[in-house]
């Protein structure tokens, strides 16, 4: 019904640990008739900001989060994006964000 109505849909999430592409596989793999481009994310609202603000990120988030950031310059970052990674959360790398 929601296709039908004069409504735009979106599909909206807070997840960090996954990028666009592979949610989207996921919910098509549930059933779901969705486009990548109906979905945001947290790392959508992310890096629209950074986009946004023209800053370079330390990126503090999964591997698997990375794709949604491809073409953002992260070189000499001025900025921090955190997500849930544990695994880059040690002292090496909390030093290099909070520098």
């Amino acid at each position: 019904r929601l296709r039908s109505a004069p409504v735009t849909i979106r599909f909206v999430t807070n997840t960090t640990k996954e990028s666009k592409r592979d949610l989207l596989e996921r919910l098509t793999r549930l059933g779901f008739d969705i486009a990548e481009n109906e979905i945001f994310t947290s790392l959508t609202a992310a890096r629209n900001l950074l986009e946004q603000k023209h800053v370079r990120p330390l990126l503090l988030v999964d591997d698997k989060a990375l794709p949604d950031f491809t073409g953002i310059g992260t070189d000499d970052p001025n900025a921090v994006v955190v997500g849930l990674a544990p695994e880059h959360f040690h002292y090496e790398m909390m030093n290099r964000a909070f520098r």
